[in-house]
This record gives structure tokens, C-alpha cells and sequence, in this order.
């Protein structure tokens, strides 16, 4: 009886949940849009670099869709990467995917960061993006290009504009995680 009742309560939630989950309407001039505002990162970034940032931003995002088979919202999808049932498509390989894409451009006036949220919250799960910034600034003052978040749809925003998620730099996470591994690891009895 208790694991219908969850079983239900987890159809709901899923259910929920991905119906918050809809994709923005896109307009033709998204890649314009996020290419200028990638060249309002400053003075020093190339328009030539800025556009072509934006165009793979969202070419590769449509690709990596078909690639991932994306047919439901993200959570669902995950649940579906999680059983074997589809290739790939949880955050964190939307946003190694696109890091990976667009460092193959080697630019010279933008550079990549990987973030994470959500990482101390045991309420959410943590959600991985990608960010770009002009060279030589953090990701605190870059363009979070996250495609996850509407099922394959890019969403992109300032990071300061993005108050959906509190992204801490994916590394700073990372070592985090590894220090308190080692103190488990360190605290175990022997055996």
C-alpha cells in the first residue's frame, strides 16, 4: 500500500514538474540577440567571435537534442538516461558537450567555465551549466548557456540575470566534494 502511494505521489511530481518545465517560445533572432549580448561582455570581445559563439550555442544545442532523443522534459529525460533508455541528456552532458564544442573554436577574446547549483541543497538536485565569458573575467560576470533547463531549448541569461540557480564554479564544488569523501574515508574504522 505505502509503495502505491508513492509510486502515485511520484507520478505527480514528474507530472509537476514537467509541466514547469516548457520551453520558451524561440524568435528568429535569438542567435542575434545572445551574440550581442556576448559582445556586450566588453570592449575587447570580437564580433566575429561573439557571433560565432552564438550560432554554435544554438546549432549544437538542436544537434545535441536529436543526438540525446529529447521527446520529454528534463526530469523525465533524466529518469530515462538514468534506466538505459536514452544516450545521454542530464545536465552535466549538456554542458560538457557544449564546453566541449565551443573551446574547439579556440577564441581568443572569450573563454569557457563549468558551474554547478544546487550542490549543498539536499532538496534539489544539482544542475550543471556552461558559461561564457570574455577572456581573462570569471564566470560572475559571463552568459550561462544552459540547454537542460527547457528540454533542449537553449536558455541564456547574464549570470547575475539567472536568479533561478546559485551557480558556484564546478570546480569549488568538486573539491568540496572530495575533501569531505577523504574525511569519510579518513573517520571509517579499520578493518
Amino acid at each position: 500500500m505505502i509503495q502505491r502511494v508513492a509510486c502515485v505521489m511520484a507520478l505527480i511530481a514528474f507530472a509537476f514538474l514537467g509541466a514547469c518545465a516548457a520551453a520558451p517560445p524561440s524568435s528568429d533572432d535569438d542567435v542575434h540577440r545572445l551574440a550581442a549580448q556576448i559582445q556586450s561582455l566588453g570592449p575587447d570581445v570580437d564580433p566575429a567571435e561573439a557571433q560565432r559563439a552564438a550560432n554554435i550555442a544554438y546549432s549544437y544545442t538542436a544537434q545535441l537534442a536529436r543526438e540525446y532523443e529529447i521527446t520529454d522534459p528534463p526530469l523525465i529525460h533524466n529518469a530515462k538516461v538514468n534506466k538505459g533508455l536514452r544516450p545521454r541528456g542530464l545536465c552535466w552532458h549538456w554542458a560538457e558537450d557544449i564546453e566541449k564544442r565551443l573551446n574547439q573554436e579556440n577564441f581568443k577574446t572569450l573563454t569557457m567555465h563549468r558551474a554547478i547549483a544546487n550542490a549543498d541543497n539536499p532538496f534539489r538536485i544539482d544542475h550543471s551549466t556552461a558559461i561564457i565569458s570574455r577572456k581573462g573575467e570569471t564566470m560572475y560576470q559571463g552568459v550561462v548557456l544552459d540547454p537542460w533547463r527547457y528540454g533542449g531549448v537553449l536558455y541564456w541569461a547574464t549570470l547575475p540575470e539567472d536568479t533561478r540557480y546559485d551557480w558556484v564554479p564546478r570546480a569549488v564544488v568538486l573539491e568540496k566534494r572530495r575533501q569531505q569523501q577523504v574525511a569519510r574515508l579518513q573517520a571509517a574504522p579499520a578493518q
